[in-house]
């Protein structure tokens, strides 16, 4: 780990880090994201994204068998880490391409204080300051999903989709189910959403740490 009391250290161009969180989910430092998660895993920097189209039909994907946590899980349209210095619209348009290659019309804020904790059977943990986004496109576009990242995709209407999480959380991930409890609250549209500003956000994303070596 490079902490932020050391971040004249240049990191290695080749590796993909994460950015840790204090207590507060003030940015503290870096980590290599492939040594990240493990049963001890550090509060780190996150964001969940939830994709719409005009209809309000939500994009639902499930992660591919390969990956490290929650394999072959149905999920929310895209996950991921912003980088060092990377703030966090920039981070969700870049996953939404590199995952599915999806352009977003818009990428808009909606729970920006959300955070959570899961353990998986093997007692792998994910321990995530981790932001919602709300992207819209104005057509299902052409999907191109990575195989490393997604298994499946598929449309399904918002209310279908809340209903059969709320009648049985286990068939998502535990972050997605947690997310749709609290993003149900907003309203029954997802596209009438309120916006919060940034200022709500937590520190570490407010305030992308970058390295200065």
């Amino acid at each position: 780990m490079i902490s932020a009391l050391d971040t004249n250290s240049a990191l290695d161009p080749d590796t993909e880090y994460v950015v840790l969180c204090g207590a507060d989910h003030e940015p503290v430092g870096f980590a290599p994201k492939a040594e990240v998660h493990h049963e001890h895993t550090p509060l780190h920097l996150a964001f969940s994204c939830y994709v719409f189209d005009r209809a309000g039909r939500l994009l639902v994907t499930r992660r591919a068998r390969a990956k490290k946590t929650w394999p072959g899980v149905r999920t929310n349209s895209c996950c991921g880490h912003p980088g060092p210095g990377e703030a966090l619209p920039d981070a969700v348009a870049r996953r939404l391409t590199d995952e599915l290659g999806v352009v977003a019309d818009t990428i808009e804020l909606v729970l920006p204080a959300f955070a959570y904790q899961a353990t998986m059977p093997d007692g792998t943990r994910e321990n995530e300051v981790c932001p919602v986004y709300r992207a819209t496109v104005a057509d299902r576009p052409a999907l191109r999903p990575d195989p490393s990242e997604v298994d499946e995709t598929g449309w399904v209407s918002w209310t279908d989709f809340v209903a059969e999480v709320r009648a049985d959380p286990s068939a998502v991930s535990p972050w997605c189910s947690r997310q749709v409890g609290v993003l149900h609250r907003l309203g029954p549209d997802p596209l009438r959403w309120p916006v919060p500003d940034d200022t709500e956000l937590p520190s570490a994303a407010r305030e992308p740490l970058a390295p200065r070596g």
